[in-house]
């Protein structure tokens, strides 16, 4: 794992600040403010609950929460179990054993990072529907008919495909980082290499596992796309309908606050794992890869297998299909990648901007309101954003119509790439806070305190003594958060203005007209977009061969 700084060396760096004094910081009172928002949808959904309307309540206790909450649990019990077994086993062949393609294999198996759930969706769809290639080629040849690939096994496949790397990548950092003493002991007390593993490793292991299954619960449980391209409904298609279909906010915050129930106990039983896994280390060494013998081409076969499915084939039929529609690239197109090239950068620049202000109000006044702020300010990336987007838009319209009755005036402030901005600023905090926060451990407070002495302070000592060592997290933190708002979908097409379309509302839209072919045009762009970072990553991890 990546070092982390001494906390006991940044309490004292500084002097504590003196009672009275905890928010005197303008870093403090604007990390105060940037958080804020993120208690909207918050209040929001669960002013639902307070307020519960019979008809409403009746309809979705009979009719919509037993069949999405059922088709949910089916999906969050298919997609963790698939993820840990193939992301445990995956790690520990890379981390554990050597065989041929070992080194490359290494990093090959993140790449699936950059292959949105609902991109992998359109193209197994386009592959093998009954109406694919697939199906029939095989009705052509008198072969068995191919089994229904929109059905629960087949989103479980998909989802597990494009989510198994969360689990891959912190199972392999635990058994890289366990050392040789374990293994060895039970080697010496006569164990064979197959129950060594799962006398020691596995068991040290077990609170990674746990965590990194945790994430691909929760990513499942925000999942919007994937869904919607399978008919399968769940939560987040619920509020969606509710929405835009039934045209009822109420019924659709009611479906949300449902949803914040188990988002909650998703929240909490992450942040139970990630406390204990602090025992995964034993010893100082690497334990020693285990040769495989005879079965290390077993080994070059199943990762080729897995890295085949999740990102070989996609990539190929995208280029295959893309390449097809070729002359669709028109002006309209280029507009839609202007609207999500734009949008995502207006987005990755707000939001670096505002968890470069909250981590600073950390640093410069560290204690229970600033640690308060940067968790509440953070939160917001365990909430799906079909979640996000009617607890924002709702309290947002209500001020809106009371505000415009109260001063007869015209106004509409539920609408617009403001409001949209702020969705994302919620969402992705965290994403932007992590590299931003590990930057600022760069910035040493002897440095600091130097040019204050040197009457170097404020925005020049910002500009001289910082930002050239917090530039490199800056540009990282913006790249992540760019390329999610290029991947992200439910917020987007909730939320955006009319006629706004981007990449991923534009592949949603082909694919429920059925024109499954035509979505690779979009979608091939927005894998290639989230390519960048995920070869980044491995390269920083020395992954590469």
């Amino acid at each position: 794992m990546p070092a982390t700084a001494d906390p006991h060396a940044l309490s004292t760096a500084h002097a504590p600040p003196r009672a009275g004094r905890v928010a005197s910081s303008p870093w403090v009172w604007l990390a105060v403010l940037l958080s804020l928002p993120a208690l909207v949808p918050l209040v929001a959904t669960l002013s639902a609950l307070a307020r519960p309307d019979p008809d409403t309540l009746a309809h979705l206790l009979q009719f919509v929460l037993p069949r999405v909450a059922g088709n949910t649990a089916w999906l969050l019990m298919g997609v963790g179990l698939g993820t840990a077994l193939l992301g445990t086993a995956l790690a520990a062949l890379v981390a554990l054993c050597e065989f041929p393609g070992r080194r490359l294999f290494a990093w090959l198996l993140v790449l699936p990072l950059a292959m949105p759930g609902y991109v992998l969706a359109v193209v197994l769809i386009d592959l093998f529907d009954y109406a694919g290639p697939v199906a029939t080629w095989l009705r052509g040849v008198g072969g068995p008919a191919m089994p229904e690939v929109r059905s629960r096994a087949g989103l479980v496949l998909v989802m597990t495909l494009a989510l198994y790397p969360y689990v891959y990548l912190v199972a392999r950092e635990a058994f890289e980082t366990q050392g040789a003493r374990a293994i060895e002991a039970a080697r010496t007390l006569g164990m064979g290499p197959w129950r060594a593993f799962l006398r020691t490793s596995l068991p040290m292991a077990r609170p990674w596992i746990a965590g990194g299954t945790l994430l691909v619960l929760m990513e499942t449980l925000a999942d919007f796309g994937t869904v919607s391209a399978f008919n399968y409904d769940t939560f987040t298609t619920a509020i969606y309908q509710a929405w835009f279909a039934l045209f009822s906010t109420d019924t659709a915050l009611q479906v949300a606050a449902a949803l914040l129930v188990v988002v909650v106990a998703l929240v909490a039983l992450e942040a139970f794992s990630r406390r204990r896994r602090s025992f995964a280390g034993v010893g100082h060494r690497s334990a020693a890869r285990t040769e495989l013998g005879r079965r290390a081409w077993l080994a070059t076969g199943a990762c080729t297998l897995v890295a085949v499915a999740a990102i070989g084939v996609p990539l190929s039929r995208l280029a295959w299909n893309a390449s097809r529609h070729i002359g669709e690239i028109d002006a309209r197109y280029w507009g839609t990648v202007g609207n999500a090239v734009s949008l995502a950068a207006m987005a990755a620049a707000l939001t670096v901007a505002a968890a470069f202000a909250v981590a600073m109000a950390a640093r410069e006044r560290p204690g229970g309101l600033t640690a308060a702020t940067t968790r509440l300010a953070t939160l917001g990336y365990g909430l799906p954003g079909a979640l996000l987007a009617i607890g924002l838009y709702v309290p947002v319209a209500q001020a809106s119509a009371r505000l415009a009755e109260a001063f007869d005036l015209a106004i509409a402030l539920q609408g617009g790439l403001a409001l949209l901005l702020v969705a994302y600023g919620i969402r992705f905090m965290a994403v932007a806070h992590a590299p931003v926060s590990g930057g600022l451990l760069r910035v040493r407070p002897h440095l600091v305190e130097a040019s204050r002495s040197l009457g170097v302070t404020g925005l020049r000592q910002l500009r001289l003594v910082q930002w050239p060592l917090l530039r490199g997290s800056f540009a990282t933190a913006a790249l992540l958060v760019f390329v999610d708002v290029m991947k992200e979908m439910p917020i987007t097409l909730m939320m955006r203005p009319f006629g706004w379309d981007t990449l991923a509302t534009r592949v949603f839209e082909l694919t429920n007209e059925g024109e499954w072919t035509r979505a690779a045009v979009p979608a091939l762009a927005i894998v290639l977009a989230g390519l960048v970072p995920v070869i980044l990553l491995t390269r920083r991890r020395g992954d590469a061969a």
